[in-house]
């Protein structure tokens, strides 16, 4: 009876928080199925004391059956998520412990002589709770993490310069806009626009063949360094970086937004063409929750935040953190609390973003598990190339 009463308390508690607190509808469906089975399992504690104590019932004994099997079956069920995804051994253990206590109530309930009123009925009342019990685990399990979605889309547009003739400069207006076409809503962790401004001159000859291996070799360094029979590509310098999205902005799903940046540069500038990039960095709202991200330090300061895998002193980094919450009650309550970290890395030849995952003190989430279970997601656009021939031949 120990058992199905402490049984009764732990999915009654997590079942509670999922119906009230999860993120998807499915979830919070669990969350109803583990209270309803907590409802039961708690009917079964009562009908198995009565069953071997009082007998005042006459079928005490086959509520305690049904009980104990939903408790059996739901325990395994859980102690399988803990034991796949949780952290603290002691929930590990206090439901392998539950696991086989359940198991052992329901065939010591099963030899004991009682009445069956209904014997088809009672048989397919058990059926019954294990198709829904293995069908909803697989659903909130397997099935969701492993279904696709639609990404946001970005779309970077380069309007016409403009001239300035009194002070001799000239800006490019940039229009961006990102239109989420799925139904899932997702979280703004960071959004970036930069320029890169390149030197491109012209050979009079073909270029040797191992001039154009070095240019495949910079493909490691630099994000954009095409392979030319006569053009020179030097890495590009970068001219503007910045936002286009405030942090902590949400994209509803159907929704659309859109920034105008200007790029401001003097006609004397020693570059042939313009390359633009933006990108999004995004969290699913259905995978988890994002609870307060906020700057906490940079790479420049005293007793910098900032690893130091991640200083340069070619890079600046700037640092962003907060705490992400589980999907689930029960990740929530068996896992440590993660916290995911938004580092923003520039310096003279590009910008970019980078994001982890991971709790206190502990190791990087892998890749896979921040994309799936995270639902953390990087859309780029670019590289966007402009010349600037009519700009600089103006006089």
């Amino acid at each position: 009876m120990l058992v199905l009463l402490v049984t009764t308390g732990m999915l009654g508690w997590f079942g509670y928080e999922d119906f009230v607190g999860a993120l998807t509808f499915a979830g919070r469906l669990t969350g109803a199925v583990l209270v309803v089975v907590a409802f039961v399992t708690l009917l079964g504690a009562f009908a198995a004391a009565d069953h071997w104590l009082s007998h005042k019932y006459e079928y005490s004994g086959v509520i305690a059956l049904i009980g104990t099997f939903a408790a059996a079956l739901t325990n395994l069920l859980v102690t399988a998520e803990i034991v796949q995804n949780g952290d603290y051994w002691y929930f590990k253990a206090l439901f392998s412990l539950l696991t086989v206590g359940s198991a052992w109530a329901a065939f010591t309930v099963f030899r004991t002589s009682f009445v069956i009123p209904a014997p088809k009925r009672v048989a397919a009342t058990l059926i019954v709770t294990t198709v829904i019990a293995v069908a909803n685990f697989g659903y909130q399990s397997l099935y969701q993490p492993s279904q696709r979605e639609s990404t946001p889309d970005i779309e970077l547009t380069v309007e016409q310069p403009m001239q300035n003739p009194v002070s001799k400069v000239f800006a490019v207006p940039v229009t961006i806009k990102i239109h989420n076409g799925g139904d899932a809503a997702f979280y703004v962790l960071a959004s970036e626009f930069h320029a890169m401004a390149e030197r491109v001159p012209l050979t009079k000859r073909d270029r040797p063949r191992e001039k154009w291996r070095a240019d495949a070799e910079a493909w490691r360094e630099y994000k954009y360094n095409p392979v030319s029979r006569r053009e020179t590509h030097q890495p590009g310098l970068l001219v503007s970086a910045q936002p286009w999205m405030p942090y902590g902005h949400w994209i509803y799903g159907k929704d659309t937004f859109s920034a105008r940046v200007v790029v401001q540069l003097p006609k004397t500038i020693p570059y042939d063409q313009l390359t633009f990039y933006a990108s999004a960095h995004l969290a699913r709202k259905d995978r988890s929750a994002i609870e307060n991200l906020n700057g906490v330090g940079n790479s420049w300061q005293k007793n910098s935040p900032v690893p130091v895998r991640l200083k340069s002193k070619d890079e600046d980094c700037v640092e962003y953190e907060s705490r992400i919450k589980e999907n689930n009650s029960i990740d929530a309550r068996t896992r440590k609390p993660r916290h995911i970290y938004v580092f923003w890395r520039f310096g003279q030849h590009g910008v970019r973003i980078i994001e982890t995952i991971h709790s206190k003190h502990g190791k990087d989430e892998p890749q896979d598990v921040v994309e799936e279970r995270y639902g953390l997601r990087d859309i780029e656009t670019g590289p966007v190339e402009r010349t600037l021939w009519d700009v600089k031949n103006q006089r």
